[in-house]
């Protein structure tokens, strides 16, 4: 049993930070790609950042310099740093981890949190 779930969500003013984690725990042989999602309320779930197992990221356009990904892989945890939050960037943030779990029915799977609210708003 392979689990994903998210911290660090909260009501933050305009400008303010926040960081939100990713803990993946349970029958885990290696995680690959970590990468956070957003959905706002009517919209669609959007990609923010990513992070590959040797560290390479990726962001979206309205997030660089102001979000940073970063991953500890003995941690089994992902981060995201979000710096100078705006109303815009209120969602619900997923964390999307792809892992191959240990065992001789090893399987590699991508795996869903259920989500931490981050709300900006003065």
């Amino acid at each position: 049993q392979v689990q994903v779930v998210e911290f660090g969500g909260d009501l933050v003013e305009p400008g303010g930070s926040l960081r939100l984690s990713c803990v993946a725990s349970g029958n885990i042989f290696t995680i690959y790609g970590m990468t956070w999602y957003r959905q706002a309320p009517g919209k669609q779930r959007e990609f923010v950042a990513a992070i590959t197992a040797l560290h390479n990221t990726n962001y979206q356009d309205s997030v660089k310099g102001r979000f940073t990904i970063s991953r500890d892989n003995a941690k089994k945890t992902a981060y995201l740093q979000m710096n100078n939050l705006q109303p815009d960037d209120t969602a619900l943030y997923y964390c999307n981890a792809v892992i191959r779990t240990a065992g001789v029915d090893s399987t590699t799977d991508e795996y869903w949190g259920q989500g931490t609210q981050v709300t900006v708003s003065s």
